[in-house]
């Protein structure tokens, strides 16, 4: 297994966001984005930074009733490219993930933004980045730690070309 760390703080919403469009800029079709944190530690923020990135128009917000929201936006080439992003916070059992076809949208083109990720376990993809976000002490203050995960024989320069070198400070 390699993984691959960068960590950073934010101390507004608006630094978390614009971290997120700069991580973004890492992403192409087919990636999966594991998003794990407690309530409030900027999740959707974080979603929000990387819809902007592509270019999305719609409203992002987070799903948590409806478990997955659909945004279209556009990739480096000006093509179109969807990006799914999920909620798993109200499933209850894994039979729940099953019934959404979780397969279809990480073996598809699209991108894959998944708050609260942890409730897959081994269900999530072997390469993905996993984004863990803590509350500081102060109240806009977050830790937002990036790995890059590649589990088996897909491992080397290409994850290590795609790891996020940013400062989250202006």
């Amino acid at each position: 297994m390699e993984v691959i760390d960068q960590i950073h703080t934010t101390r507004s919403e608006a630094e978390t966001i614009e971290l997120a469009r700069k991580f973004a800029a890492r992403l192409s079709r087919g990636d999966v984005v594991a998003l794990s944190g407690n309530l409030g530690s900027g999740k959707t923020r974080f979603v929000q930074g990387v819809c902007d990135a592509f270019g999305v128009r719609s409203h992002v917000s987070s799903p948590t009733f409806v478990i997955l929201n659909r945004y279209e936006g556009l990739d480096d080439n000006g093509d179109e490219i969807l990006i799914h992003h999920f909620d798993l916070y109200r499933i209850s059992s894994t039979e729940e993930v099953y019934d959404l076809g979780y397969e279809e949208f990480f073996a598809g083109d699209g991108i894959c933004l998944i708050e609260w990720a942890d409730y897959l376990g081994e269900l999530l993809p072997p390469q993905r980045y996993d984004v863990y976000l803590t509350l500081g002490e102060a109240a806009d203050v977050r830790t937002i730690e990036i790995r890059r995960v590649s589990i088996g024989p897909t491992v080397g320069a290409d994850a290590a070309q795609r790891v996020m070198h940013v400062d989250s400070r202006h």
